[in-house]
């Protein structure tokens, strides 16, 4: 049964019958395409796994259907005499043992099962003798026998009329004669026992692997950044907003240098126990392969892991650093709690008296008085350079200091146009010159130097405290683009920004109040920043900006502008129309009537009934909006439904722009019909067309569109209730004040875990730019890709709002991946000395060849050991044996050149004994009598420390025995 289930799989593999190939191609083992398909089987109820192995290669060619030469030995025979592929650096073991280019193995499918009795051993392999018989299968079939980690087979290839036996010894210690080539000879050729006298010469390909562990001479070129010193805004060599790079150990641990001689006659060269000829430095052919450490410490790897390691934390910012920090008994505590609902409150007191900011301060005081100077987790340097580095314009606070500040913050350039700059759109993180980007960058550092999760809270506490001073005091948050917020950027910069337009509204109304009239911008009465230019000219998107907040559709009362006292109101007007030329006789007319709130006149338009020039009113900004609260409102408008009452709901909601529009029109163009309002606002909505009158003139007439005239149009009810009220007079769209506490409370309460979370995709785009900027300097193609592919990566696993953490951390593992390959390729530019060499052309030989070793599994060093690379690694190994075999004293006694010393030791004290040798003897011989076919004979030996193995193919010819 066992025997037919093998025919079946290989029936239905297709291995039945005549094998056919081209001769291989030199080194086609190691860079062809190996493939393998398995299948159970199983000896009663013992289960074997059973795999195929084999080499893709390209089809032959089409007419390649010429009768094979009969006798011709089957491929596996032809392939065991094949030189080309000698000693992959790449391959199953099997392969390397005895060069074939497809063989099937049968294993026990269980890892800790073993065939180990003799006689277990002995049925398998006749089972398989007779399936290959059967089926005329040509492929060899071995059967792996032992315990798994001995890699012993045992195996059969038959063809017609011969066959080879595939046999193996497996020794921890080597017998002493067998540490040469004399001895392997011998064994070799008495295995063989051929019975002709002068018998063929033994081709032999011989390899002698060196190994160099000690690079003593080169101290690795990256030290572990100093944690405690501070210098000039360094942290331990490492600026705040810079990410660290490069490994802490080096990535490199061992250099194996392959000797090769690929052809040898026996009887050229001499190897006993007394003597021998193989002198690696005459070695025709050296490749050179590197041993990489084992997940090599990494700096930025580091820091991304700890940093992932925060989003798993459960505690909120109090419980970290204590809740005593706010626990005052008394009065001053309550002070604090309803210190913002006082702000919201109609309070008799202007709010800008409200000292919240003193209680602020002394809240800081009593954290620091509660925690003593020592328990702080930030030292005060610390924290002092970290807020510098993030509020630069903090520097500048000077008895003027509110000019100096609103300088710098109004300074945010508008931004280099790279790709690297976007990248931040494409990984919802922020832009690399923000202040978002910077604090996760400092968050992230401190982090890892400064206290962990605690030194986080400390600093993020630090940072509201600052963002409710700043809004306090009416000064802009440095780093942040002008404008609403982007929707692009992550949360956390969002609601950064959307506190930046408060300030901005406050400002200007503060101003408004405070400064004398003709400071202020022409028109800017409180609370307007002058929507002029949304408006100038046509702008026929207008009608599309729905999207405005909802909540300031409420008609409570304390939502009104501060009104400037009457006199004031008239004053100012005086003042603006004065300033803008504007209709001096409004001032005559009758009080309702008089136009208020102008900008400047609209260039071609005048009013369809008086006929007087259109103005452009002063308006409202819609208000600005984050991203959580535009599904806030989503959600609500489609939860109002859509019957008749939700519908009318949902379009006040919508309108309450276009009503405060209108408001401002009827104030700035008495008299004016919504016709005009239409021209202006919604161009599209009034179509003109060339009539002619009844005198015969042409003249346009124009009309609403037919949207317009539904019955109860939304535009048509807004219009009939919008008041003439000039912008400053009118509700806000905008409640700043209401709309920074929310932002405030918002980061008071984010718990650290939240805040990595918020800020992990900056640390990762940071991250990206770091490796960009490193590998830029290094220039190797394959990590290229890898960015490329990470880049990629990240885009689509960052766009999302909850990412989760396995593909976060496969990310990672990417860039720590690319951090190791260029932490390598730094260490042996350093061992090769490839910044050292002065002819440019070896220099570029040399730069080839450590990119080549990164990539390839085995590097062929040109020139073997007398090329440039080749003497470098002479000279390594060199340096090694000398400091290990001299002692110093000694050295200085002999102060003998190298040369001497070579001719005196026969060369081999500059490398030390091989620590592999493998030997492949091959040969043709008619066996088991004289007149058989000669056939290929091989035996592949390999000598480790702990390890000697012989593997021997051994053909027969099968005619007559």
């Amino acid at each position: 049964r066992f025997i037919s289930k093998i025919e079946e799989v290989l029936n239905d593999w297709k291995l039945i019958g005549i094998s056919s190939g081209k001769p291989l191609e030199k080194g086609v083992y190691t860079t062809g395409v190996w493939e393998e398909k398995s299948d159970e089987i199983s000896f009663a109820d013992f289960k074997f796994s059973i795999t195929h192995h084999f080499l893709v290669q390209e089809p032959s060619d089409k007419d390649g259907k010429e009768e094979p030469v009969e006798d011709a030995l089957p491929l596996p025979m032809q392939d065991l005499l094949c030189m080309n592929n000698d000693f992959p650096p790449r391959a199953h073991c099997l392969v390397r043992w005895y060069g074939l280019r497809e063989f099937v193995v049968i294993a026990p499918a269980a890892n800790n099962d073993a065939v180990l009795s003799e006689s277990k051993c002995n049925l398998l392999l006749s089972s398989v003798s007779i399936t290959l018989g059967n089926t005329g299968c040509q492929v060899p079939l071995f059967v792996q026998i032992h315990h798994k980690w001995r890699r012993m087979y045992v195996g059969e290839c038959q063809g017609p009329g011969v066959r080879t036996d595939f046999e193996m010894v497996h020794l921890r210690k080597v017998p002493n004669q067998y540490t040469h080539l004399s001895g392997l000879l011998d064994i070799f050729k008495s295995k063989i026992g051929c019975p002709l006298t002068p018998l063929l010469p033994v081709s032999m390909a011989i390899r002698l692997t060196y190994v160099l562990q000690d690079w003593q001479q080169y101290f690795w070129p990256q030290q572990p950044p100093d944690i405690d010193a501070l210098v000039g805004g360094e942290v331990g060599g490492l600026e705040f907003g810079k990410l660290p790079f490069g490994a802490c150990e080096d990535p490199i641990s061992e250099l194996h240098l392959a000797t090769t001689w690929p052809h040898l006659t026996e009887g050229i060269i001499v190897d006993n126990d007394v003597y021998s000829d193989l002198d690696p430095i005459q070695a025709p052919q050296w490749s050179v392969r590197v041993r990489k450490a084992d997940n090599p410490q990494c700096l930025l790897g580091d820091f991304l892991t700890e940093f992932f390691k925060l989003c798993r934390r459960k505690e909120s910012t109090d419980e970290i650093l204590g809740r005593s920090a706010f626990e005052e008994e008394g009065k001053e505590v309550a002070d604090i709690t309803h210190a913002l609902s006082k702000l919201t409150e109609p309070a008799p007191v202007p709010i800008h008296k409200l000292s919240v900011t003193n209680m602020v301060h002394s809240a800081k005081k009593k954290i620091r008085k509660h925690r003593g100077v020592d328990e702080s987790p930030l030292n005060n340097e610390v924290l002092n350079t970290i807020l510098l580095f993030l509020f630069p314009d903090a520097a500048d606070k000077l008895a003027d200091g509110f000019e100096s500040r609103t300088s710098t913050s109004a300074g945010n350039n508008p931004p280099p146009e790279n790709e690297d700059y976007n990248l931040f759109s494409q990984f919802k993180s922020a832009p690399s010159d923000s202040l978002t980007y910077k604090l996760a960058l400092c968050l992230c550092m401190i982090n890892f130097y400064h206290g962990g999760v605690k030194g986080v809270a400390h600093l993020w506490q630090e940072f509201v405290l600052e963002m409710r001073y700043r809004w306090e005091n009416n000064y802009l948050i440095p780093g942040l683009a002008n404008g609403p917020p982007d929707l692009r950027c992550c949360l956390l910069h969002q609601k950064l920004q959307m506190l930046n337009c408060c300030i901005e509204r406050k400002k200007a109304r503060d101003e408004g109040k405070r400064g004398s009239m003709p400071d202020r911008s022409p028109g800017g009465t409180s609370g307007d920043t002058g929507k002029g230019a949304d408006h100038s000219g046509d702008n026929p998107d207008k009608e599309k900006e729905v999207g405005k907040s909802w909540e300031s559709w409420s008609d409570s009362e304390e939502e009104f502008f501060e009104c400037l006292s009457d006199t004031e109101d008239l004053k100012g007007n005086g003042q603006e129309n004065g300033k803008k030329g504007g209709a001096k006789e409004g001032n005559k007319e009758s009080v309702n009537l008089k136009p208020e709130g102008r900008l400047h006149p609209h260039g071609k338009l005048t009013l369809l009934h008086p006929g007087e020039p259109l103005y452009i009113p002063i308006t409202q900004e819609p208000a600005p909006m984050t991203e959580d609260l535009l599904e806030e409102q989503s959600e609500v408008l489609a939860k109002l439904g859509t019957s008749a009452e939700g519908a009318h709901l949902r379009a006040r909601m919508q309108s309450a722009c276009l009503l405060s529009d209108m408001e401002s029109f009827k104030a700035a163009n008495p008299g004016c019909c919504l016709e005009d309002f239409v021209r202006w606002y919604s161009p599209r909505d009034y179509i003109e067309e060339e009539v002619v009158d009844e005198k015969g003139n042409i003249v346009i007439k124009g009309e609403l569109s037919a949207r317009m005239k539904i019955p109860s149009n939304m535009w048509v009810e807004a219009w009939e209730t919008a008041k003439p009220v000039p912008a400053r007079r009118q509700k806000r769209l905008f409640d700043d004040t209401r709309e920074a506490e929310k932002v405030l409370h918002y980061l008071a309460v984010q718990k650290p875990a939240d805040l990595a979370r918020h800020l992990l995709p900056c640390v990762i785009h940071a991250a990206v730019l770091k490796v960009k900027e490193e590998e830029a300097l290094e220039d190797i193609s394959s990590v290229k890709k890898i960015i490329k592919q990470i880049i990629s990566h990240s885009s689509k696993v960052l766009r999302f709002p909850n990412p989760e953490d396995k593909k976060l951390e496969e990310i990672i593992a990417q860039i720590m991946n690319v951090e190791a390959i260029i932490a390598r390729a730094r260490s042996l530019k350093a061992k090769f000395g490839v910044e050292k060499c002065e002819n440019e052309e070896e220099k570029e030989d040399l730069q080839r060849f450590v990119n080549c070793l990164l990539e390839q599994p085995e590097v062929s060093v040109i020139g073997a050991g007398r090329g440039p690379a080749g003497s470098i690694i002479h000279k390594l190994f060199v340096n090694a044996q000398r400091v290990s075999a001299v002692p110093p004293l000694d050295e200085e006694l002999r102060s003998v050149s190298s040369e001497e010393r070579r001719l005196n030791t026969g060369a081999v004290s500059d490398f030390p004994p091989p620590t592999g040798r493998e030997v492949i003897l091959r040969t043709t011989v008619p066996r088991p009598a004289t007149y058989s076919k000669p056939l290929p004979q091989r035996m592949y030996s390999v000598l480790t420390k702990e390890d000697f193995r012989l593997a021997g193919a051994f053909s027969a010819d099968t005619t007559f025995f």
